[in-house]
């Protein structure tokens, strides 16, 4: 029952902090959706007529789990510095629940509270391009929660780093890179990467919504990649944070900024 309390508590303040400071919301969702405008044009313009379709399809699926990843994986970091920042990181760790499970279940409030941005991302982006994909939700659902997994893992190794390093601003810019790289490179292209963050539960999502395959048509190696990247990434995730606060404790860098 703490659990439900504490995820609906986080998810309505992420709410809350979403209408409060709307023009920030609105602007964010501008950004990005200029971003994809930029993408979009630079197919129409230097892009290979025969396959624009095809890319434009590639590029709109790409680019909603782009920023899904940077809010899932980066956001949970600059809380804790803020947290940091503001004096109130040691009040966290003095709660019952235990950090880590404060700051998983604003994992989930961010990535609820975000969820509705990403579809409306989505359809923007197939309104404006006329490329409606595929909505197979038996496929997708199964494929996207564990893909999520995958990238709460990745939020909990950042959670961890920011707990002792405090400011970690420029590494989360680089991330950024690192985050477009990992689901704009075709998994085709590079086969090596299926084993990488977010490379595989991308892949199967592209191949559901621009090729209509559905679950029953992935292989049992994609099934098991998909599952062990999910697992695999979670758990180290849990367990580097739990080391890293640890050092933090020990070394008195919860009390201090």
């Amino acid at each position: 029952m703490s659990w439900f309390h504490l995820i609906n508590a986080n998810i309505r303040k992420e709410v809350i902090e979403l209408k409060r400071y709307l023009p920030n919301t609105i602007a964010m969702l501008v950004t990005f959706y200029c971003i994809f405008l930029g993408m979009f044009a630079g197919i129409q313009i230097i892009g290979d007529p025969t396959t624009q379709d095809v890319n434009t399809q590639f590029v709109i699926v790409n680019y909603v789990f782009w920023y899904l990843a940077l809010i899932v994986v980066g956001d949970i970091g600059y809380q804790i510095a803020s947290e940091a920042t503001q004096g109130t990181l040691e009040q966290l760790n003095m709660s019952p629940l235990g950090q880590w499970k404060i700051m998983f279940s604003r994992l989930i409030a961010s990535i609820t509270a975000h969820l509705l941005i990403v579809i409306v991302l989505l359809f923007l982006a197939m309104a404006t391009t006329g490329q409606w994909l595929h909505v197979d939700l038996i496929t997708l659902i199964p494929v996207f929660l564990l893909t999520l997994v995958n990238m709460m893992g990745l939020g909990l190794i950042i959670a961890g780093m920011t707990l002792v390093l405090k400011q970690i601003g420029a590494f989360l810019q680089i991330l950024q890179f690192i985050l477009a790289g990992l689901v704009f490179v075709p998994l085709s292209v590079a086969p090596f990467l299926a084993f990488f963050p977010l490379v595989k539960g991308v892949d199967l999502v592209r191949a559901t919504m621009i090729d209509g395959l559905s679950i029953m048509e992935f292989s049992s190696f994609d099934i098991f990649t998909l599952l062990f990247n999910a697992v695999f990434y979670f758990v180290i995730g849990i367990v580097f944070f739990l080391y890293c606060e640890r050092v933090a404790m020990r070394k008195g860098l919860l009390a201090h900024y």
